[in-house]
């Protein structure tokens, strides 16, 4: 073949697969190469290859999908990017590993970078240090699956998996100029995702282009009763949606989401997408999520108040770090104390407030109900349209070390993608330009509920109209 093996995208691999024009071997060692050539300067990895590679990480076994951090895999570490969890190593596959490895496929074993326990925008909050932007290596690839996107974008990976709670894989998806999905909550099962905020988290696909995402998506998606959320529906195969006529589709244009704050670069690019389509034959219409203020608020009090249950387990007793301290109370608090990073710390602190005695009323169950009108805003537009379309990020990629010391700033890098988590609706982010300094912009599309064909009908369409999705970052 004529192009490098790791710069093809998986559905062009998987066709040379099948007609025996390549071996899954040679996808091994051309990601091999490749990785131990750009990882020093991107540090999209965890556990990066060395000389010889150590153990099995490469399994010749189809095309090999990068994992995040926080998703179990049997036999191998899973350490959330936190220090608490240093050298554990899950007894068990998580459901959607099982699922890939059972399509002829195969997980490498060395996870994706991340931000720790998935709190945070720009995968600086790792024990392993900060992933970079390929575009621009003094820039973030955005959280929490930073590490993921940026696997993709430099071509580190031919695609992966990530986890997405209140847009951590469509923004690092914008930021570093791939496609990344979340799905609709209950679509893939989160049994072995080591939990955020379990009425928020999703895991799903990170891919060079939409088939890609359809393709992931067919393996992923399904029903598991090992995950009490999971939903009983049957799976559409995803990749028959492509190609499909998009005229006369109703997409509404939110007009919160074009104010004060969104970068002019960023608008720019959209409203040439939204001309892009219009072209195709979609109609446009300006509507409104009148609850949309209010999202960032009741994201990080539910999102901090589930976190702070779920990582209540953590406590150096049954697995991970330890402190060395024989008091027993003693141990529990400096475990913690020297286990977690000041992000987690923050957050946990911040959710035992909103669950404590007083202010559970006030603020948590408070919180519930504004999500319920946030959930609402979007049930009503989805009788009239089909799909809802929005920049994903209001700004590109921004600095390393910029917003680190400003929690708030740094919250608001979500503020397009969270209200999708609180409605559970899916929701994509494309490629659809770039700014002046050559970094990416994201289109977000979002769907009612169990509706990501419409998603990919939109967003197929969109992509082979347009060549956003064929530049590549000029990483050496």
């Amino acid at each position: 073949m004529n192009k490098k093996l790791y710069s093809l995208s998986a559905h062009e691999l998987d066709e040379s697969l099948k007609n025996n024009a390549i071996k899954s071997e040679d996808i091994c060692s051309a990601l091999e190469s490749r990785i131990k050539e750009l990882d020093p300067k991107v540090n999209a990895y965890l556990k990066r290859p060395k000389e010889p590679l150590s153990g099995d990480a490469f399994v010749s076994t189809g095309i090999p999908v990068a994992i995040k951090d926080n998703i179990c895999t049997k036999g191998f570490y899973t350490q959330c990017c936190s220090r608490i969890l240093e050298g554990f190593i899950p007894p068990y596959d998580a459901t959607v590993i099982k699922k890939i490895k059972e399509s002829g496929h195969s997980c490498l074993k060395f996870k994706t970078n991340m931000d720790e326990f998935a709190f945070g925008s720009s995968t600086e909050n790792s024990f392993s240090g900060p992933t970079r932007n390929p575009w621009n290596l003094s820039c973030v690839p955005g959280g929490s699956s930073g590490g993921s996107a940026a696997a993709v974008a430099s071509d580190e990976a031919i695609w992966a998996l990530g986890s997405d709670t209140g847009g951590s894989i469509r923004q690092p998806a914008s930021f570093c100029g791939v496609v990344g999905l979340k799905p609709t909550y209950g679509r893939v099962s989160r049994f072995g995702l080591i939990a955020f905020a379990s009425s928020l988290d999703q895991i799903g696909p990170i891919t060079k282009d939409i088939y890609d995402s359809a393709l992931l998506m067919n393996i992923i998606s399904g029903y598991d009763p090992n995950d009490s959320t999971s939903i009983n529906l049957p799976v559409p195969n995803y990749t028959k949606a492509l190609g499909k006529d998009v005229k006369g589709f109703k997409v509404g244009i939110p007009k919160e989401y074009f104010v004060e704050g969104l970068d002019p670069e960023v608008k720019a690019s959209v409203e040439e997408a939204i001309n892009s389509l219009r072209k195709l034959g979609v109609d446009f219409k300006e509507v409104s999520l009148r609850h949309t203020e209010y999202a960032v608020p009741v994201y990080y009090i539910i999102a901090t108040a589930e976190a702070s249950s779920n990582l209540a387990r953590f406590d150096g007793v049954q697995y991970g770090f330890r402190s060395k301290d024989v008091n027993l109370i003693d141990m529990y608090k400096k475990t913690r104390g020297e286990g977690f990073g000041e992000e987690a710390k923050r957050r946990i602190i911040l959710g035992t407030f909103a669950l404590s005695h007083g202010y559970y009323d006030a603020y948590y169950l408070r919180a519930l109900k504004v999500r319920t009108l946030i959930k609402e805003d979007f049930d009503s537009l989805f009788k009239e349209f089909d799909c809802i379309l929005t920049p994903t990020a209001p700004t590109a990629a921004f600095k390393v070390g910029e917003k680190v010391n400003d929690p708030l700033k740094m919250y608001l890098s979500d503020i397009y993608t969270i209200s999708a988590n609180l409605a559970g609706i899916p929701g994509i982010s494309l490629p659809c330009g770039l700014t002046k300094h050559g970094m990416p912009i994201g289109l977000q599309i979002l769907a009612r509920h169990f509706e990501e064909e419409k998603i990919f009908s939109l967003a197929y369409a969109f992509e082979q109209n347009t060549e956003w999705h064929k530049l590549k970052p000029k990483l050496t």
